[in-house]
């Protein structure tokens, strides 16, 4: 006879009449957990004393502060999940986020948690709990879990805060306005332009010919809203390589130190500037770079072996265990001006011609960096791409400005002087302790088209839209990079038609694709973009004032 023996379980933690259970989420590296507690604690305080004093709601802690490491977040699944398994599965759950978090941690609990359940961030360029709740609603709507709420503010002190925390407390839900979002499919009268039949011409050739992404492993950072289907990705003729981490590291030592020095005097000769010190443990040296080098060559290697349209390294994870970040190879290898790459026989790989790279190894990105490539590059356009974190943003003589930063590489030609308006400063040793350059600068002035990828079961869906790039003066540029992170690439930049809040609300990620296109030939490309996903069987939405432009 069969015996049943399972681990006992908890009493449940419930929510009393008029109270709030609180959960808080964050990094799975307890260094970052134990510099940003601080100020979680000060958020905790406050949405405490708003919830009280505003409408005599109390909070109770879901989850003990852990004296032990010095802070109070969830900082792994396993301690997710048994959080979850003894709170009450109908009880109302404000999950705060006030910096990064790996959505994996609480997403699959999340997910099959019954009672209202609301996402709660900050909005803070130094600790962005912004960026975090994005990165949870993209990863929830991806796992099919829709009835959640988003709500964020500055100080947790305005008008929009509490009617959005009265609304949740009152209905369990909060209604924002994505009206900004508009579907278009090959209906639409713009389906009869000239330029709708070069996209679909381009959209075909994809589904034909296919644009392989090759990816050195996923899951990057929690992302788990940036790890597509196999049968999305193959639906839309996108399909997924997927190469390992050591093997990189492996094509990596086959670089000689020859190649690995001309490497490094190219750019150096070109303008780049790189804030070399002699402690390679707290600084950049000659050395990290020159490893960096040989990635670049390396992954450029694998692209052509494998035939891959774009390619990605995983964020900070794994290599940064093991060699110097990647950052520098990523910015360098999506660049149009690039040092000339020879294959094992000596050609040179892909002259003249970016090599689409996916940061983060994020495929919500990847499927629009890389048909932006195919498009631009095919009207005989410059065809660089990046992906930003949705980092911040605030006013500057009367104007909303995000501030778009990437965690440490766009392609040069994104930057105000390109090669050489770029500095290498060392990513910070708390994250990489191998070290390596970040390829920092100001994000060029220009109109751009942006665009971001999710899923809903297999049906990929892209939300696309334009804005506008402006070079700040300096001393509010130096001041967004102080509040931000000082070493890495920032693009300041308007969305026409949509404004924070919108974006806020509609947007299913951390992340955004950026390409710059000239103003003259924006509403061309715009439609044949457009065009290109419908051919693909992608679900558009476009966004703003990009669907009056169409």
């Amino acid at each position: 006879m069969l015996k049943l023996t399972l681990p006992e379980s908890k009493p449940l933690i419930k929510a009393g009449d008029k109270e709030v259970l609180l959960v808080t989420n964050a990094d799975q590296r307890e260094s970052a957990n134990v510099e940003c507690w601080p100020v979680q604690h000060k958020f905790e305080v406050r949405l405490e004393q708003a919830l009280q004093k505003r409408f005599g709601v109390k909070v109770k802690r879901a989850h003990p502060y852990k004296n032990d490491k010095g802070h109070g977040f969830i900082a792994g699944q396993r301690e997710g999940s048994d959080l979850f398994a003894a709170i009450d599965p109908d009880a109302p759950v404000i999950v705060l986020l006030t910096a990064w978090q790996y959505s994996h941690h609480l997403a699959p609990s999340l997910v099959k948690h019954r009672g209202p359940m609301l996402l709660l961030a900050n909005f803070d360029g130094t600790f962005p709990g912004l960026v975090g709740m994005l990165c949870m609603a993209g990863t929830l709507t991806s796992l099919g879990k829709t009835d959640y709420s988003r709500l964020w503010s500055s100080d947790f002190d305005d008008e929009f805060f509490f009617k959005g925390l009265e609304s949740w407390l009152k209905t369990g839900t909060i209604a924002h306005d994505t009206s900004y979002l508009h579907p278009v499919d090959a209906s639409h009268p713009v389906s009869q332009t000239p330029a709708w039949a070069i996209g679909r011409q381009v959209g075909e050739f994809v589904l034909r010919n296919k644009e392989i992404m090759g990816l050195f492993d996923t899951l990057c950072m929690g992302m788990i809203n940036g790890v597509f289907p196999q049968k999305a990705l193959v639906n839309i003729g996108m399909p997924l390589e997927s190469l390992s981490q050591s093997a990189l590291l492996v094509e990596m030592a086959k670089v000689p130190q020859t190649l690995r020095e001309e490497c490094l005097a190219w750019y150096e000769a070109r303008g780049m500037k790189f804030q070399f010190g002699a402690d390679p443990v707290t600084e950049l040296t000659r050395e990290h770079v020159l490893e960096q080098c040989a990635m670049l060559i390396a992954m450029a290697r694998f692209t052509q072996r494998f035939g891959l349209s774009s390619v990605g390294v995983q964020y900070q994870l794994g290599l940064a265990h093991s060699c110097a970040a990647s950052d520098f190879a990523e910015g360098a290898i999506g660049s149009t001006e690039r040092f000339p790459i020879p294959d094992e026989a000596g050609n040179i790989i892909r002259p003249g011609k970016p090599i689409t790279c996916i940061n983060e190894v994020d495929m919500g990105t990847a499927i629009p960096q890389t048909m932006l490539f195919r498009l631009l590059d095919s009207l005989g356009l410059p065809s660089e791409t990046t992906l930003h974190d949705i980092r911040w943003g605030s006013e500057f003589d009367g104007t909303f400005y995000w501030d778009f930063e990437i965690s440490g590489s766009v392609p040069f030609e994104h930057l105000k002087g390109g090669i050489a308006g770029a500095t290498g400063y060392r990513q910070a040793a708390m994250f990489f302790p191998y070290g390596g350059a970040t390829i920092q600068g100001q994000g060029k002035a220009g109109r751009v088209i942006w665009a971001r990828a999710h899923y809903e079961g297999t049906q990929v869906i892209l939300h696309i839209g334009i804005g506008t790039a402006v070079e700040l003066p300096e001393a509010e540029f130096e001041r967004r990079r102080h509040a931000t992170n000082y070493e890495w690439p920032l693009l300041n930049c308007s969305l026409d038609g949509v404004g924070r809040d919108d974006l806020m609300a509609g947007h299913q990620s951390n992340h955004v694709t950026i390409a710059y296109v000239d103003q003259d030939k924006l509403q061309d490309v715009l439609r044949a973009f457009v065009a290109q996903a419908v051919t693909q069987g992608i679900t558009v939405r476009v966004a703003g004032d990009a669907f009056k432009l169409l």
